[in-house]
């Protein structure tokens, strides 16, 4: 797969690059690295988003240049999706009509693509893109460098999820002999917080439920919650894992109502309790600590079913909660 990536780029020569909606550290991290890295080789390339870089990400270079629209509006020789699920993710409604390359390292995303690439193995899309940096003989420029280090930081959870290894560990330090400045990245990502972030954090956090085995916690945010916030939909990101910090706790669900009865719910967990599997039931997906779904329904009945399905992911019998 990656040798296919490789041919691809030699042989062609425009090319857009796009990730999910509400892009993450790992979705705009790989992304702009794989921009200067193509700008590098002399290529024509774009990247282009259906939302905006969230602020925190605005520290990486080439932020500045991403084209926020909500379509593909010219033809490319092959679009890259970087950390998609399908080809829906990006909320790019004429991507059906390009060639499409799938960088992916989801263990549940379907082969959608033309040209698929999926590494499981992979702590980040970002370590994906330093492999095909160093398979076309491309020199790790401090953009690049900094750009797959901000992937690697996010998408491990700053190196604490079960998805960190030796391998991005190595691939982290080789990234700051590059010329990245860690202080400088977590500074960014993780102590330029808006105060409605805060603020927010606070009040999702009175909501903290368990059930009663003490290993199951959840919480939950509405629209009325986020308004008297003032809140932004980037402020609720990374709320789930102050539940995990629980000692006891294994497994938590973070309820985020989109519109009535609609929830996007966000799961984590420790070691080897595995969400993903738990995701994959309601038609999501993602890691075995990180993962995601969309549901509709009541509150009472969705918050049921994912609390009864973390509960068997943590091996705890079905208690009713």
């Amino acid at each position: 797969m990656l040798g296919q990536v490789v041919e691809l780029i030699e042989k062609k020569h425009k090319f857009a690059i796009t990730s999910h909606m509400r892009p993450d550290g790992d979705g705009i991290g790989s992304g702009l690295a794989l921009y200067w890295m193509l700008h590098s080789l002399g290529k024509e390339v774009e990247v282009v988003l259906r939302d905006r870089v969230p602020p925190a990400y605005l520290v990486l270079p080439g932020s500045e240049d991403v084209l926020v629209q909500p379509d593909i509006n010219r033809a490319y020789d092959a679009v890259f999706l970087m950390e998609c699920s399908d080809v829906e993710r990006p909320g790019l409604p004429s991507l059906h009509h390009q060639l499409i390359v799938n960088i992916d390292h989801h263990s549940t995303t379907e082969p959608f693509g033309h040209i698929n690439w999926i590494d499981p193995t992979a702590g980040a899309v970002g370590e994906m893109i330093y492999n095909l940096c160093k398979a076309l003989g491309s020199e790790v420029t401090k953009e690049i460098a900094e750009c797959i280090y901000t992937a690697l930081l996010t998408d491990t959870g700053s190196f604490h999820f079960s998805n960190t290894t030796e391998r991005s560990l190595k691939i982290a330090s080789e990234l700051v002999r590059r010329g990245v400045e860690p202080a400088r990245i977590s500074q960014a990502l993780f102590y330029s917080y808006p105060f409605s972030k805060i603020k927010l954090l606070g009040m999702v956090l009175s909501t903290i439920e368990r059930d009663e085995s003490g290993k199951i916690a959840w919480v939950k945010v509405d629209r009325e919650t986020m308004y008297e916030a003032d809140a932004s939909e980037e402020d609720s990101d990374g709320i789930v894992n102050h539940a995990l910090s629980i000692d006891e706790v294994m497994a938590v669900a973070f309820f985020k109502e989109l519109s009535p009865k609609v929830y996007r719910i966000s799961l984590r967990s420790k070691g080897k309790n595995n969400v993903a599997k738990v995701a994959e039931v309601f038609g999501g997906g993602g890691h075995r600590n990180a993962a995601g779904c969309r549901i509709e329904g009541d509150f009472e009945e969705v918050r049921q079913r994912v609390i009864e399905g973390l509960q068997a992911a943590v091996g705890v019998a079905p208690i009713a909660v």
